[in-house]
């Protein structure tokens, strides 16, 4: 079994430690023991314990002040703790590592807590780690991502924003290129200066070179007076060229002369002005194809891929899709005032094996929707568009979670029809009656009679489940 990551349970009540350990244990954690409720601080200090779930109360009584403490114990340390009413919390939480819950617990929130600890720990590992500038820092509260394929971003970004040179950023729609024009620029020396950015696909071209370069007066009809064009805004800044593939070619020619010349002529002016300017350009195209069918100058992509940044589509780093999730959760529940509280674990894995064209545009939008229309509780399947159901690949793509945290090793999704690859029937079996199992102890407070009759089942018969599957707890 694959460990998800080490978690420490204070509760003096039997019951309760039960369900969670059990819980917990299936879900692939390591959970850590101690002899002694002492302890507290020594063993979480020894075995590195990722998380820290307990009873407010009880954790309250045998360590006093341990949630003020917590954050300097260590600064990745997650307290989860749970009481009977938002009254009962021991401190007006500070610290943005504690999450609380109510009780009575509910398996479903917990392990959207477990996750929003994991996801936190991720976005905040580069804090801990040795080596790392305040500008990965930056980085990663501006663009979310912990995959590989975003560190070697953040690395690349990192690189080239210290220089003056010319940046080509590629990438499919959605996936945030002025999110990395702008970061460029935030870690640049001429971040004191202005970020102009420009759409070449959203103005017309015959205004397109009005806006970039400016006009005078009486240039053409409608110029009443002179106009500074965005080339003059950006003057000693960056210029973003967002969808430069589709620039036409007059216009592609004026700008190869303003990255040689650094000068261009506004319309109707009889002589040049000096610019000192950052170019960014970006675009959804393969330039190099444009370049072969002579819709783009093949000395102006040598001019601007001085430095080519590509930007990896959401399907190709799809640990990051509970850090975004999480993120837009957040900010739209602030936003319009509602209090959705997470996604299932079904949900995410739909969303995780949905292939997104529409890249984190398309997620943010989700989300967004989602939180608008179900205000409160968790997103479930259920509240899922049809589309996103039907294009679900429930056995070939496995779900990652930050820090590269997997489910269990022999968790299979259950299915409603055979996929084209085929399936392990006894691993989906398994799964669908182990989660059963567990909702049924849970709604029934851990009651193995009461489970029992949930499920149709005889006390023994269930009590024997338990010990084969090694999910047995409390009396028997």
């Amino acid at each position: 079994m694959r460990v998800n990551g080490s978690v420490f349970i204070v509760d003096n009540d039997a019951k309760t430690y039960a369900l969670v350990s059990a819980f917990l244990t299936y879900q692939g954690y390591n959970l850590v023991k101690s002899s002694s409720n002492g302890e507290i601080v020594d063993t979480i200090k020894k075995n590195n314990v990722d998380i820290l779930i307990a009873d407010l109360d009880h954790l309250q009584a045998v360590s006093p002040g341990f949630l003020e403490r917590s954050v300097f114990i260590n600064p990745l340390l997650v307290v989860i703790g749970y009481a009977g009413m938002p009254s009962d919390v021991p401190v007006a939480v500070p610290h943005d590592n504690i999450f609380t819950l109510p009780k009575p617990l509910n398996l479903d929130e917990l392990e959207s807590l477990v996750m929003r600890a994991r996801e936190y720990q991720a976005m905040h590992a580069c804090d801990k780690s040795e080596g790392l500038s305040n500008q990965h820092q930056l980085l990663s509260a501006t663009m979310v991502g912990a995959s590989q394929a975003m560190r070697g971003l953040f690395d690349m970004i990192t690189k080239v924003a210290g220089s003056n040179a010319t940046v080509l950023i590629q990438g499919e729609s959605g996936t945030g290129k002025e999110l990395a024009a702008r970061a460029i620029h935030q870690l640049s020396d001429r971040v004191k200066k202005n970020f102009v950015p420009v759409n070449c696909a959203a103005i017309p071209d015959d205004l397109l070179e009005s806006e970039l370069f400016g006009h005078v007066k009486g240039s053409f009809t409608g110029a009443y007076s002179n106009r500074a064009g965005r080339f003059e805004m950006a003057d000693k800044g960056t210029l973003f060229l967002d969808e430069i593939g589709d620039m036409k070619a007059n216009l592609q020619v004026k700008l190869l002369r303003v990255l040689q010349n650094r000068e261009f002529e506004p319309v109707g002016a009889s002589k040049s002005q000096k610019v000192d300017v950052r170019i960014v350009a970006a675009t959804n195209k393969n330039l190099e194809e444009l370049v072969v069918s002579r819709d783009f100058r093949e000395d102006l992509y040598y001019r601007l891929s001085v430095i080519p940044v590509t930007i990896p589509p959401l399907r190709e780093r799809r640990d990051d899709i509970p850090l975004l999730i999480q993120a837009f959760l957040t900010r739209f529940n602030s936003d319009k005032r509602n209090s959705v509280k997470g996604f299932s674990r079904d949900t995410l894995e739909i969303l995780c094996n949905y292939e997104w064209p529409g890249n984190v545009r398309e997620l943010e939008n989700l989300v967004e929707r989602l939180v608008i229309l179900k205000r409160s509780g968790f997103i479930t399947p259920d509240d899922l568009p049809e589309k996103y159901l039907s294009g679900r690949l429930p056995v070939q793509i496995p779900v990652q979670v930050p820090a590269k945290v997997q489910s269990s090793a022999h968790a299979v999704p259950v299915v409603n029809e055979l996929p084209e690859g085929g399936i392990c029937l006894n691993s989906a079996v398994e799964e669908f009656e182990n989660r059963l199992i567990l909702q049924a102890l849970a709604r029934s407070g851990g009651n193995k009679k009461e489970a029992a009759l949930l499920l149709n089942l005889k006390r023994t018969t269930l009590i024997e489940k338990l010990k084969k599957k090694n999910l047995a707890y409390g009396e028997e």
